[in-house]
């Protein structure tokens, strides 16, 4: 049975350096985006991440690097790049003395879609994002959550193969939140990329596959969130027995530093969390009859990587 294909790379950046003066933005960052997955990039503010999505997004030019987007080299085919991308910031660029089909159709003359062509797109896109009921109502009259599906329509309008979201949830309740989630998993499904900028890390968590953590201009980490969670410690499996005396065993047999609570009748055990750590945990204890009434894993998330590596 053959391998899977892998996936070609939506991204390819290599070396890519900025400098404002003195003040080093960006020193050498390298990235890969496969096509058709969320790619998160984190850090604190003024760590870089904003003039990433401009030098990728061909609104600034770099002082160094290399990078490929969908094939086309960011230095010699701008022109292409622009293409291929779409880009919604963080803040919303709709008229809201339009009506969201004017917004759409607004866009549809800037990329010369031709009337019957923009017909159909706009009532494509008015129904993916649920909006067909409201698309010819004034947009001052929207909700934050309904005109941020909006200025993603407006971005989809050419049918990017790339899109760079930066915070595209800031301000929105969490009802809203959640299906712009779902919208940005179902784009990635039909293979589109999301290259994604949040403050929120339990977005990155949910959403990204491939999550690249900078700080002051670096990229210190790079993983999927599990890898990522892995590098801190703190991360600890708890069993739980059904009485002091097998508790006491089992702390004797697993020979590691840990604590016990006798009145819970658990014990932690600092870990990984690795499938062959638990594995091997659970069989010395098998080896002498003692099978724990319950376990749980604890892994440090996102929030303990970020406040760990950078310090923020």
């Amino acid at each position: 049975m053959s391998s899977p294909t892998p996936r070609a790379a939506a991204i390819a950046v290599a070396g890519l350096r900025k400098s404002y003066g003195d003040h080093m933005v960006l020193d050498g960052i390298d990235l890969t985006v496969q096509q058709g997955t969320v790619f998160a990039l984190l850090g604190p503010n003024g760590a870089g991440k904003t003039t990433t999505v401009q030098i990728l997004s061909t609104l600034i030019h770099a002082d160094g690097g290399q990078a490929t987007l969908a094939g086309h080299d960011l230095n010699t085919e701008p022109a292409r790049v622009r293409e291929v991308i779409g880009v919604t910031g963080q803040y919303s660029a709709v008229d809201k003395l339009l009506t969201g089909r004017e917004n759409l159709m607004l866009m549809a003359d800037l990329y010369r879609l031709g009337r019957a062509r923009a017909k159909a797109r706009i009532a494509e896109l008015l129904g993916q994002f649920d909006l067909t009921e409201a698309a010819d109502k004034m947009v001052i009259t929207y909700s934050g959550g309904m005109q941020r599906k909006l200025d993603l329509a407006m971005t989809l309008v050419s049918a990017p193969q790339i899109i760079f979201l930066d915070e595209p949830t800031t301000g929105l309740d969490p009802r809203s939140r959640r299906t712009m989630w779902q919208i940005v998993r179902d784009l990635t499904s039909s293979g589109v990329t999301i290259f994604l900028t949040t403050q929120y890390l339990d977005e990155a968590d949910q959403l990204a596959g491939q999550i690249a953590l900078l700080d002051h201009g670096t990229l210190v980490a790079q993983g999927t969130p599990d890898e990522l969670k892995r590098m801190i410690p703190g991360g600890h499996i708890r069993l739980r027995f059904t009485d002091a005396d097998t508790l006491s065993k089992a702390q004797t047999i697993i020979a590691r530093p840990g604590r016990a609570d006798e009145e819970a009748l658990t014990l932690e055990v600092p870990t990984s969390g690795s499938v062959p750590e638990l594995r091997g945990i659970l069989a010395g204890l098998d080896d002498h009859g003692i099978d724990p009434a319950e376990l749980t894993v604890h892994t440090p998330d996102l929030d303990d990587v970020f406040l760990t590596l950078t310090g923020k």
